[in-house]
C-alpha cells in the first residue's frame, strides 16, 4: 500500500513538471509582451489625431508671431491705419465679387433688390390664376402652382415649363398638402355657372375643405393668405352699388348656393383664422372679369357672346337683357390682387370695374367688335340671377391705391383674338374643359 502511494506521488510530480507553468495555476504571472515597433510616446501622438491638433496649434502660434511685428509698426501714432487696412481689404473683396457677378450675369435684375418670395397659387392653371402667375414670375418670385385641372389648362402655363422658378403640382386642395412658402394666393374653385353647377357638392367641398386646408398650411408655416372671394356673396343685392359693408341677399338652398354660400363660408373661415390664430389674411371680392384664356362656353356672359359671334351663332340673352354687370379686364384684377397681398389691410375689398353695362349693351359692343351682322336671341332667365351688379371700389382706391385702367372697348379685342385662335385653329369649345 505504501509502495502504491509512492508511485502515484512520483507520477503526479512528473506530470507537474511536464505541464507549462502558465497552465498549472490560474494565478501565474502573464507571459512578457512582445516589444512594440514604435516607442510608447510616438504611438501616443498618432492616436486620436493628437498630432493634427499639435500641428494646428503650432501653425496658429507661428502666424501670430509673424504678424505681430507688422501690427506693432502701426503703433498708436496711426490709430486709423488698421481700420483703413481692413476697409481696403473688404472693398477689394467686394469689387472682386461684383466683377465676377457681372461677368456671369451681365446685369442684376431689379427684383433682386428685394427678397425673392416663394409663392403658391392654387388654381394657377385657370384663367385668372395663369395671368397672376405670369405677373409674379415677371416680378422675380418663385411660384408653385397647385391645380387639379378641373377647369384649368396646362396650355395656360406651358410657356413657363423649364423655368427653374416655376413648379406645377397636380393636386386637389380638398386634400392637405405640405409646402414651405411665403404667400398663398387661394384661387382654386370653379367660378362659372356651367362648371360649379356640374358638380355642386364638389364645388362646396372645394370652397370649404380646400380653404380650410390652405388656411391650416398658412398657420403652420406663417405664410400670408389671400382668398379670392366673389361678388356673388352679395347675391341678388338690395343695395346698389354694393359696398363691402353690405351683407348680401343670398338664397342658401338655390342652384347657385354651392358657390355663393361656399364663398361666404370661406370668408368666415379666413376671418376666424385671422382672429383666432393670427394668420395674415387678405380677402378680395372679385366682380366679372374677362380676357384671354377664359374657358370657352363656360356660361359667363362675355365668353358666351364672344364665342357665339365668332361661330356665327345668335347671341343668347337671358331674360329681358336689362340686368346689369360690371366688367374688368384680367390685368386690372391681377394688379389689384397683388396690391392687396402686398398691403397691410385685411379687407374684404371689392375688385371690379364700376362701369355698368346691361346685357343688351354688352351684346352691342361684341357685335361692333366681331360681327355687326350678329343677331340676338332671348331665352328665359336662370334661377337666382342677380338683377344688378356694380362694385363700390372707393375702399380699394383709398387703401390700396388701385382702380381699373382698361375699358371694355379696349380689352375686348384682346380677348377676341385669343378666342379666334382657339376656336378656329384648335377647334376648342366642344365641351367642358
Amino acid at each position: 500500500m505504501m509502495k502504491q502511494l509512492h508511485k502515484q506521488s512520483s507520477l503526479n510530480h512528473r506530470r507537474d513538471e511536464e505541464i507549462p507553468s502558465s497552465l498549472s495555476s490560474p494565478y501565474s504571472t502573464k507571459a512578457p509582451k512582445h516589444p512594440r515597433s514604435l516607442p510608447r510616446s510616438i504611438n501616443y501622438l498618432f492616436k486620436e489625431q493628437r498630432l493634427l491638433f499639435i500641428l494646428v496649434g503650432i501653425l496658429i502660434g507661428s502666424t501670430f508671431f509673424i504678424l505681430q511685428p507688422t501690427l506693432s509698426r502701426l503703433g498708436p501714432s496711426d490709430p486709423n491705419s488698421a481700420a483703413t487696412s481692413v476697409s481696403r481689404t473688404f472693398s477689394t473683396a467686394h469689387d472682386l465679387v461684383s466683377k465676377a457677378t457681372h461677368a456671369k450675369v451681365g446685369r442684376v435684375p431689379v427684383a433682386l433688390g428685394q427678397r425673392r418670395l416663394r409663392i403658391v397659387v392654387t388654381g394657377g392653371a385657370g384663367f385668372v390664376g395663369s395671368h397672376l402667375v405670369d405677373k409674379l414670375i415677371d416680378r422675380g418670385n418663385d411660384v408653385i402652382v397647385i391645380d387639379n385641372f378641373f377647369t384649368g389648362r396646362k396650355d395656360n402655363l406651358v410657356h413657363h415649363f423649364g423655368n427653374p422658378r416655376f413648379e406645377l403640382i397636380r393636386h386637389d386642395v380638398v386634400e392637405p398638402i405640405l409646402l414651405e412658402v411665403d404667400q398663398i394666393y387661394h384661387l382654386a374653385c370653379p367660378a362659372s355657372p356651367v362648371h360649379y353647377k356640374y358638380n355642386p357638392v364638389k364645388t362646396i367641398k372645394t370652397n370649404v375643405m380646400g380653404t380650410l386646408n390652405m388656411l391650416g398650411l398658412a398657420k403652420r408655416i406663417g405664410a400670408r393668405f389671400l382668398l379670392t372671394s366673389t361678388s356673388e356673396v352679395y347675391g341678388d343685392p338690395l343695395e346698389h352699388p354694393q359696398k363691402e359693408t353690405y351683407w348680401g341677399n343670398v338664397n342658401p338652398i338655390g342652384e347657385r348656393s354651392c358657390y355663393d354660400e361656399g364663398k361666404r363660408t370661406a370668408e368666415t373661415l379666413a376671418m376666424d383664422y385671422h382672429r383666432g390664430a393670427d394668420v395674415e389674411v387678405r380677402i378680395a371680392r372679385i366682380f366679372n372679369t374677362y380676357g384671354p384664356r377664359m374657358c370657352l362656353d363656360d356660361g359667363r356672359v362675355v365668353s358666351n357672346f364672344v364665342a357665339q359671334a365668332i361661330r356665327k351663332q345668335p347671341l343668347t340673352v337671358y331674360g329681358d337683357g336689362k340686368q346689369t354687370r360690371s366688367f374688368q379686364y384680367v390685368s386690372d384684377l391681377v394688379n389689384g390682387l397683388m396690391a392687396l397681398m402686398d398691403g397691410e389691410h385685411v379687407g374684404p375689398f371689392n375688385l371690379g370695374n364700376p362701369g355698368e353695362f346691361t346685357m343688351l349693351e354688352l351684346a352691342e359692343v361684341v357685335k361692333e367688335t366681331i360681327d355687326s351682322s350678329a343677331t340676338i336671341e332671348f331665352r328665359p332667365n336662370t334661377a337666382d340671377d342677380p338683377h344688378k351688379r356694380k362694385p363700390d371700389i372707393s375702399k380699394a382706391k383709398e387703401l390700396l391705391n388701385w382702380e381699373p385702367k382698361v375699358s371694355l372697348r379696349e380689352g375686348l379685342p384682346l380677348m377676341v383674338s385669343d378666342f379666334q385662335n382657339r376656336i378656329l385653329n384648335e377647334d376648342e369649345g366642344k365641351g367642358i374643359n
